[in-house]
């Protein structure tokens, strides 16, 4: 079960996996802003469990996060093989269009913070284009550097100012999950999706494939095929490792625990990453 939850989750190399699907996962996002509730949502896929192996930041964003979501069709796999049949892929696109979509939550406010310059102003115009009823308040491109103390101030005031129910993160992971954690008790709104390449997708920057090769948990291939000069290093070092460390938990030869006292760093991997100051990318 989640820590403090009533949900059940798979253990994927110690890190907590909600053990949901899409109408799932929409319930509880629902309770939680109903109950006015704050937390942040994590979308993990093989490259973020691996991550969270080297990186105890990492870890703890997981393992605090009010849900993390199965990105990934390895990690289904791993929760239908712990007795989860019932759990399904629940991608970060998918999840954020159909909050966009649904009337139950056409009354919130949103505000988008990541992408390449331009992506999320883009973003914007083609999500009201496709939900005109979608109220999105701001949009805000962070640099490629940490950002200064006047910037980092100045994008609270900006949240102060707006108030939005949601914030929409698209940094990539593993600095997502690390600046939801970190920034979400400085930040006037109540849920933050870490949601990557979702920015990407939704302005038609990386083309969706056939579900057929979704459930056959070769989505990474046709991204690679996309975006191979910068993907392949992540692909040839994270798969893998998977690969490796899933089958020692499997045969029970190495225990992963679910709680951050369990967490030991992997001695054949470097330091996990660093990021100094709260609002980063």
């Amino acid at each position: 079960m989640k820590p403090g939850g009533d949900r059940p989750s798979a253990n994927v190399l110690g890190v907590d996996v909600d053990a949901i699907d899409m109408e799932r996962a929409l319930a509880h996002i629902s309770s939680v802003l109903n109950g006015r509730r704050k937390g942040y949502v994590c979308v993990a896929g093989v490259h973020g469990v691996i991550e969270a192996q080297r990186s105890k930041e990492l870890f703890d964003a997981y393992m605090h996060s009010e849900m993390t979501i199965p990105d990934g069709m390895p990690l289904v796999w791993v929760g239908h093989q712990q007795g989860h049949e019932a759990m399904r892929r629940v991608t970060g696109p998918d999840l954020m269009r159909e909050v966009f979509k649904r009337d139950q939550f056409s009354e919130l406010t949103h505000f988008l913070y990541g992408g390449r310059p331009g992506v999320a102003g883009e973003l914007r115009d083609k999500l009201l284009a496709r939900f005109p009823w979608a109220r999105i308040v701001g949009t805000y491109t962070p640099p490629f550097r940490d950002l200064s103390s006047e910037e980092e101030e100045d994008f609270v005031r900006t949240i102060r100012e707006v108030k939005p129910d949601i914030i929409w993160v698209g940094i990539s992971c593993p600095r997502q999950e690390v600046f939801m954690a970190r920034c979400l008790p400085l930040l006037e709104t109540r849920l933050m999706f870490g949601v990557g390449a979702a920015f990407d997708y939704h302005t038609g920057r990386i083309r969706d494939c056939a579900d057929w090769v979704k459930n056959a948990g070769l989505q990474w291939l046709h991204r690679l095929a996309q975006d191979p000069r910068r993907l392949w290093r992540r692909y040839l070092k994270t798969n893998p490792a998977f690969l490796w460390h899933i089958a020692w938990q499997i045969s029970g030869v190495r225990q992963y625990p679910q709680k951050e006292e369990g967490w030991k760093p992997e001695a054949q991997h470097p330091a996990g990453p660093s990021v100094e100051g709260c609002i980063s990318k």
